[in-house]
């Protein structure tokens, strides 16, 4: 027998107060029964315990508190966390936030319920990520390779494309010679309806949707929906990786409106602020989220992640980037510089780090060619800028000729490699073949990081 309790003695903001309790257990869900001033019960409202203490709990809202009667209402507790209905059916459709489905689709007929909370992948049991995804974009599959299990944040600035970015990796990404069994849970936090209708209709256009699970958690949504939509996307992808044995890739946008609802709960909470008012646990919070990607040992799937965040006044040192920067395996970076010159993407590659690189590049997994043409474009677009810089300061008279060459490598760099638009899909040959087009620019005594053997076989033909 669930028992019913009618001792709710304070509500605020998005938390309220329940004495008298007894048995229930942190992230527990509730209904609570909402009734108005003359004492009918017109609406119930779902809520999830955050702390208890001795028998007195306190309660976080889905919903508004807005119409909440303490006197009147009554909470009951279902023994439970949140759990999401899954089974093979979840791909192609839209939900919302909490994981109801929001395309007029109907209910998921559940295989099997799972807690959204989950767990973290034990270190032990994780096997090192090793095999290269292509997401068909040149200055992440050439220079900053995506490998499969990993962590690979996108830090953004307000305004730059960061959502158009998102929605052409979801819909590009592929594991080479596995597609059947690749998949994409794409999570939307905290965004208008008209960025929503976009998510939606690009993946509808590409054909991507019926390979995708999407949770969308609009800016008018409860804000502590926020806190659970990444949840979900997250419980989704551990059920197509692990018990579907699916390549599942993970993408997330944007972090930073999950950390700012956090936020709006802990001060609620009267917690002691940590680094500019979010709580002292953020950064166990966000590795609570992460650490669940990743592969495991003797299992076949996988969950790759890529979470997106929009840095305040593009602030590298913001709590938010910086924590996720400890947790993950490298970030790619937006450029504003490169957005106003009109590279689209502008994914700035030198300062973007993908650590695990090395490990899903070469010979049987990207091409033979792939380490050394990366590490001489890095190298020679790095001596580009640098002698544009002295350009500006000496004038190009001043340049030697193999500078005036790196120079216009640099800007032929930025032209034709980073920028692609939103719509070219490249293979990872097409973007190697590129890269050599490019190295052509420069004398062949300064390709210092390429072997011989691959300059003779891939240069042979200008030659």
């Amino acid at each position: 027998m669930i028992k019913q309790y009618k001792t709710i003695t304070e509500v605020a903001g998005p938390l309220m107060i329940v004495e008298g309790v007894e048995n229930i257990k942190y992230g527990e869900l509730g209904e609570i029964s909402v009734s108005n001033t003359t004492g009918h019960s017109d609406e119930t409202r779902l809520c999830r315990v955050l702390e208890v203490d001795e028998n007195k709990a306190v309660v976080q809202l889905f919903q508004s508190a807005a119409g909440i009667n303490p006197e009147e209402s009554s909470v009951r507790f279902l023994g439970k966390g949140i759990e999401l209905p899954l089974s093979k059916d979840i791909l192609g459709r839209v939900f919302d936030g909490m994981g109801r489905p929001s395309d007029g689709g109907g209910e998921i007929l559940a295989e099997k319920r799972m807690d959204v909370n989950g767990v973290p992948i034990n270190p032990a049991a994780r096997d090192y990520p090793s095999e290269f995804i292509q997401t068909g974009i040149s200055a992440i599959d050439g220079l900053n390779t995506l490998v499969r299990g990993q962590k690979l944040p996108i830090f953004s600035g307000s305004g730059l494309p960061h959502a158009n970015l998102a929605a052409q990796i979801a819909r590009q990404s592929k594991v080479l010679n596995d597609e059947e069994s690749f998949a994409v849970v794409f999570a939307a936090i905290g965004i208008t309806f008209e960025e929503a209708d976009f998510f939606v209709r690009s993946f509808t256009e590409a054909g991507a949707l019926e390979r995708s699970v999407m949770f969308i958690n609009l800016a008018n949504d409860p804000a502590i929906e926020r806190i659970s939509t990444p949840r979900m996307a997250l419980t989704a992808a551990e059920y197509l990786a692990f018990e579907r044995d699916m390549q599942v890739l993970v993408i997330m946008t944007d972090l930073t409106n999950y950390a700012e609802a956090l936020r709006e709960v802990s001060a609620a909470r009267k917690e002691v602020p940590g680094r500019r008012g979010y709580p002292g646990y953020l950064y166990t919070d966000l590795a609570t989220l992460y650490e669940r990607a990743g592969k495991k040992r003797g299992e076949k799937g996988s969950i790759t992640l890529i979470p997106i965040l929009s840095m305040p006044e593009d602030d590298k040192t913001h709590p938010i980037p910086d924590l996720t920067g400890y947790i993950t395996e490298g970030q790619i970076i937006l450029s504003r510089e490169l957005f106003r010159k009109n590279i689209t993407p502008p994914i700035d590659v030198l300062p973007s780090l993908s650590r695990l690189k090395d490990k899903g590049i070469g010979e049987g997994k990207t091409r033979e060619d792939h380490a050394g043409t990366m590490n001489q474009l890095f190298s020679a677009y790095a001596q580009g800028k640098e002698a544009k810089e002295l350009m500006v300061i000496l004038g190009e008279a001043a340049l030697s000729e193999t500078d005036r060459k790196f120079a216009e490598f640099s800007d032929e760099f930025e032209k034709s490699y980073v920028s692609q638009g939103y719509n070219s899909n490249r293979t990872i040959e097409e973007t190697l073949d590129i890269g050599w087009e490019l190295l052509k620019i420069l004398p062949k005594e300064e390709l210092k990081r390429i072997k011989p053997e691959h300059i003779e076989k891939y240069m042979r033909e200008e030659d």
